[in-house]
């Protein structure tokens, strides 16, 4: 079965894909993240700071780099987050005017009041991403786990401090899944909580216990870079 987990930003997909993984033993798709992209595809450059050709850009990359990914794993895997989450990205950013949601968190409603006009021509190209990944996940994913909107926003300096924005983003993603007619079941609750009820919807049987599983993750975590893009050395070709 192949199971997309899903979730804003800061809402624990990342840890709850790498525990559910060892908790079950069904592998999990390891696409890069944008951090890792961004350095060797603009280097010195924030994500705050693309302009919206850039940000085109880098989610085609993001895309392509799942897909070949969900492709070498088959029929049997667990993906964290999906390309529905690279084309909602850039969706928000049209629905509120701005390119970078961080300019715009404390304004009524978190959108900017104008759009510039270079947001226009952007809107037409995402839109146009938006039919190719939707078809894209409709075509692979089984069945979607949503995490519910529980936790605080990391802030890290990279993510949106935007609380309307992921708001929004969270919405879009469960609408989305209703258009296309994948089933999804909304989990949330403590880490053992979510391991449990995942592994019990979709029949699967736990490997090991969700303690062992859980730390098994937190050490993976751990060894993740979660260094700034601008703090990266571009990787060498």
């Amino acid at each position: 079965m192949k199971i997309a987990v899903s979730g804003t930003y800061s809402s624990g997909k990342t840890s709850t894909v790498m525990a559910l993984s060892h908790y079950t033993g069904v592998p999990r798709s390891l696409a890069r993240t944008i951090r890792e992209i961004m350095p060797e595809t603009f280097p010195g450059l924030k994500l705050v700071d693309v302009k919206p050709a850039q940000f085109l850009q880098l989610t085609m990359r993001r895309h392509t780099g799942r897909a070949v990914q969900e492709a070498l794993l088959g029929d049997n895997f667990i993906s964290d987050g999906s390309s529905l989450q690279e084309w909602l990205y850039g969706a928000g950013r049209v629905k509120f005017n701005t390119m970078n949601p961080n300019a715009t968190a404390d304004n009524e409603g978190g959108r900017a009041k104008v759009a510039p006009q270079e947001m226009a021509f952007f809107a037409e190209v995402v839109e146009q991403y938006g039919q190719a990944f939707k078809k894209h996940v409709k075509d692979t994913y089984d069945a979607y786990v949503h995490l519910r909107h529980e936790l605080t926003i990391t802030a890290d300096g990279h993510r949106p401090m935007n609380n309307e924005f992921r708001a929004t983003i969270d919405t879009m993603l469960l609408e989305t899944l209703d258009e296309l007619e994948i089933p999804y079941h909304v989990v949330g609750g403590s880490m053992p909580e979510r391991l449990e009820s995942i592994a019990q919807i979709f029949g699967l049987k736990p490997v090991m216990s969700t303690a062992q599983a859980i730390e098994l993750a937190r050490q993976e975590y751990g060894r993740q870079d979660f260094r700034m893009e601008t703090e990266r050395v571009p990787a060498q070709a």
